[in-house]
């Protein structure tokens, strides 16, 4: 099958508007050509003028980011949807937070302090308009694991320690959104975070296994222990709290799917675990079944100030601080990017941050645990029509009624029912789908996965993820110290340089191999890079395959425009491969560096080494220089010897040039040859 290509196969732009006003082709640029020894400015610098160039409306905006939607704000069009998605998300995180107090070993009422207080301190400094934060299930278990191994539940000092860890939380995330540091999160791949929520949502739901089964379980972060403790304690098994629970857990489960699939029952998804804590409480209050174990008394009453104590303890919650802190991130800035782009505004990952960490330090002064972004509550307060963090400080309001006026009809809430709705939101968080993708798409992607979870399992969430940063990082060193070379050859009839492996068609020149680098050139990667160069020379690299007749290498182009940057490492090591082809007479020429590179190479005087008319601008122009000095080169042997005679036929290099029927025209330098 003949292959075509839009550009002409007339190689030179002069041919191709033969007989056309040239002037009306030309484009002169007024700037001159820039110094190779200037510098840009520093980050800090730059970073400070756009400061002090700032206005008082821009400060205001950064600093209490809630200012955005409030001057914009359109009571006709928002405050209906913004009413229905906050009563709507506060009437499901009232359950819901009760819940998940319980998964982290605490009283049901520090649920619902942790989403009142951070939920309004969000709205003024977080900059999403639809993220839903409170307590969520991962933090919940994280917390649980960490202080269990502390003290025990019961005693006083786990909830100061729980407060006194939603204070480090906060302080971590202030210092990351300050210093601009979320970038650093992007290192953990997102196969990690997958795999990490999934196995923990195992975990959750195997800890929630006591209230349904009616005796207790070991507290554990790994799965045998919890496993063995359930199988062991089978002969105090229960039937009431198993039916309730059961009963409860597939009520709620059919409602969420009926709201998913089903459009006009769509409020059915937000309202399950409200009516599944109501059904339960009804039975409760009705038949008084001894077996069935309940909430009991919730002061009444909203929390009181109190700054957190017990800082003796810092140093042994510092590690779970950060781990929360990467978690909560990682799911909080990711729901709230998703949901920005889907409603087209725009979102600074740090000031993110910065409100995340307000909303947990804050927090921490009325009784909080550490709150972050949930997955559920975000999607139900987006589905219903948020349309700016008004939703989230009516969701606040309709907490504050529940702790002021609700608490004396939460004491019959089932311990099942709890349970039933901890556990159908670990159901929804084991995503088998995403494995099952990751290994059509990306095994390494996969094994990333499946080390993460298995690690998790087995030795616990902490451990699950070191072992999955650890790969991730692992891989992400890999992939640097090792990037892909490509060898480029001439796609026929044009002048374009593609990778051979994409296009088997091009043209390779005997003599010359071009080779682009794809990926910035440093310490990490240059011992690679100068090993797969070597093969180039001593002619054992994939052209040889494809043409068996060339016996050796005189030219490697170096096609630099997918360089960003090459450090000092590099710089000795292209020296130290100038000096080695010099031996052999294989000459480098450089290929379209950008402006950032070029001035590396001139202030390390490696432009004068390997000389200025050596650098050019595009690929198509090294390969024609190379093959105009092919002459000069034919008849030298390896290590300097010109024994061989000089041939007077056109050399095999020429002969393949024109078979491409080009005239001989000039190149292009990329420097100017008077001067460097």
């Amino acid at each position: 099958m003949e292959i075509t290509y839009a550009t002409s196969s007339n190689l030179d732009l002069a041919d191709g508007v033969a007989g056309m006003d040239m002037a009306a082709w030309e484009v002169r640029s007024e700037r001159p050509w820039p110094s190779l020894h200037s510098s840009s400015a520093p980050p800090a610098s730059r970073w400070w003028s756009r400061l002090k160039a700032m206005k008082a409306a821009e400060w205001l905006e950064m600093l209490l980011p809630c200012t955005r939607w409030i001057c914009s704000y359109r009571s006709g069009d928002c405050l209906e949807l913004d009413l229905t998605a906050g009563v709507t998300v506060g009437v499901m995180l009232v359950p819901q937070a009760m819940s998940y107090a319980k998964l982290a070993g605490l009283h049901p009422i520090y649920g619902l302090y942790s989403g009142f207080v951070p939920i309004f301190v969000y709205a003024v400094f977080g900059s999403s308009r639809q993220l839903a934060i409170g307590p969520v299930t991962l933090v919940s278990l994280l917390v649980s694991n960490v202080l269990g191994s502390i003290v025990d539940p019961s005693d006083e000092l786990y909830t100061e320690l729980a407060i006194l860890l939603a204070f480090m939380v906060g302080v971590l995330e202030c210092l990351l959104g300050l210093l601009r540091l979320g970038w650093l999160l992007r290192f953990i791949s997102h196969s990690v975070i997958s795999g990490f929520i999934s196995s923990s949502a195992i975990i959750i739901a195997l800890s929630q296994a006591k209230y349904f089964l009616g005796y207790d379980i070991v507290q554990s972060s790994r799965i045998f222990p919890l496993t063995e403790s359930i199988i062991a304690g089978a002969r105090d098994f229960s039937w009431s709290p198993f039916l309730m629970g059961s009963v409860i857990l597939t009520l709620i489960i059919l409602m969420k799917h009926l709201g998913k699939t089903k459009k006009n029952l769509r409020f059915l998804r937000s309202s399950g675990p409200l009516t599944a804590v109501v059904l339960g409480t009804a039975f409760v209050k009705s038949f008084h079944p001894p077996s069935i174990s309940v909430v009991g008394e919730i002061p009444q009453g909203l929390p009181t100030f109190h700054i957190p104590r017990q800082f003796q303890h810092v140093k042994s919650l510092v590690s779970t601080a950060f781990l929360i802190t990467g978690v909560a991130i990682l799911e909080s800035v990711g729901i709230a990017k998703a949901l920005a782009a889907k409603n087209g505004y725009e979102l600074d990952p740090n000031q993110e941050l910065f409100g995340l960490g307000m909303a947990n330090i804050c927090g921490s002064f009325f009784s909080a645990y550490p709150a972050t972004g949930s997955f559920s509550r975000s999607a139900v307060n987006n589905e219903s029509g948020a349309q700016t963090g008004l939703s989230g400080i009516i969701t606040g309001l309709t907490i504050g009624c529940a702790l002021l006026f609700l608490t004396p009809w939460f004491r019959d809430i089932p311990q099942c029912a709890l349970a039933a709705i901890v556990v159908s939101v670990g159901i929804s968080l084991v995503d088998y789908e995403k494995a099952m993708f990751l290994w059509q798409v990306d095994k390494k992607d996969f094994l990333l996965w499946m080390l993460t979870c298995l690690a998790t399992l087995f030795l616990g969430t902490e451990i699950g993820v070191l072992v999955g940063v650890f790969s991730s990082l692992a891989f992400v060193i890999h992939e640097s110290a090792n990037p892909y070379i490509a060898i480029l050859g001439r796609l026929p009839g044009t002048t374009i340089y593609r990778n051979i492996d994409q296009y088997p068609e091009a043209c390779l020149y005997r003599g010359i191999v071009v080779i682009r680098i794809e990926a910035p050139i440093y310490f990490a990667n240059i011992s690679y890079i100068k090993d797969r160069l070597r093969e180039y020379e001593l002619g054992i690299s994939k052209n040889r395959k494809r043409e068996p007749q060339a016996s050796r290498i005189y030219f490697v182009i170096i096609e630099m425009a997918s360089v960003p940057y090459v450090d000092s490492s590099a710089v000795e090591a292209l020296k130290d491969l100038h000096q080695e082809y010099k031996l052999h007479e294989v000459q480098i020429a450089i290929s379209n560096p950008n402006q950032k590179v070029l001035m590396t190479l001139a202030r390390s005087h490696l432009i004068e080494l390997f000389g200025k008319s050596w650098f050019f601008v595009s690929v198509h122009d090294a390969v024609k220089a190379c093959i105009q000095q092919t002459p000069n080169l034919m008849g030298t042997s390896p290590g300097g010897r010109r024994d061989a005679p000089q041939s007077s036929e056109p050399s095999l290099v020429q002969k393949l040039w024109k078979q491409e029927d080009e005239p001989a025209v000039d190149w292009e330098y990329l420097l100017p040859q008077e001067e460097t």
